[in-house]
């Protein structure tokens, strides 16, 4: 990898900037000073330093987010602002979202680089539950329950995967609810209850697989995966 990539990556400025720090002689490769920002480095053998500062290079990076609604699911849009931009410690450009949460959906979402670990956690050959929190207006019952284990068909000729609603409360009015999914199709938890005559009013992930939105974090804040966390997330064995 190019040294001044590297160091971009790293969050040492763009690339111009990181090409006026080698100029001033700071960054140290194995022990030399180096001048030339084209030279090409090893990340995980080289030992490089900028300042008194050691850049220990990750290959890979995960982060759960809280996210809040307005924020669209995708690294670029015209008209939404992005969840990439509420991660602004992290400097490369090649983070990304796993899967999608509508524009005015919250909670939930895990922001890598690993395209591997992604296409584990979405491919429907994997069978990832989510697990979403929701307000409903209209009361929802035991018929709809069963109805949503035999598999909600949504846009006139999609059956949905069996899913697990429960029912947290009601009102005369509205209901609050927690529904397991297997899939991720486009609004789906949304067409699901406008299927049995109902309307969702709020919608919040908080389960992916076995990992759980972490309560402490705001709206828009987010933090690292701990190891543990992350060891759950890729273990296959947690699938169906």
């Amino acid at each position: 990898m190019r040294i001044d990539k590297l160091l971009a990556h790293s969050g040492f400025g763009s690339r111009k900037e990181v090409k006026e720090l080698i100029k001033k002689g700071i960054v140290i490769v194995n022990g030399e000073k180096i001048k030339k920002d084209k030279i090409h480095v090893d990340p995980m053998r080289d030992e490089i330093w900028v300042d008194d500062q050691q850049i220990i290079y990750e290959e890979h990076v995960y982060y759960m987010l809280n996210k809040p609604a307005g924020y669209v699911s995708a690294t670029e849009d015209k008209l939404y602002p992005t969840v990439v931009e509420l991660i602004d410690d992290y400097y490369r450009d090649d983070l990304f979202p796993v899967g999608r949460l509508d524009v005015d959906t919250e909670g939930l979402l895990i922001m890598t680089n690993d395209g591997v670990l992604a296409h584990q956690l979405l491919s429907p050959k994997k069978h990832c539950p989510k697990v979403y929190y929701a307000k409903i207006k209209g009361v929802v019952n035991e018929n709809d329950i069963q109805k949503f284990l035999k598999g909600i068909v949504i846009n006139d000729d999609y059956q949905c995967q069996s899913a697990h609603l429960k029912i947290i409360s009601t009102t005369s009015t509205e209901s609050e609810i927690e529904v397991e999914i297997y899939e991720g199709k486009f609004h789906q938890v949304k067409k699901m209850f406008l299927a049995v005559g109902k309307e969702v009013t709020y919608l919040k992930r908080i389960r992916m697989k076995d990992l759980e939105l972490d309560n402490s974090l705001e709206l828009g804040a987010y933090r690292r995966l701990t190891d543990e966390e992350l060891d759950r997330l890729k273990d296959e064995s947690v699938l169906q």
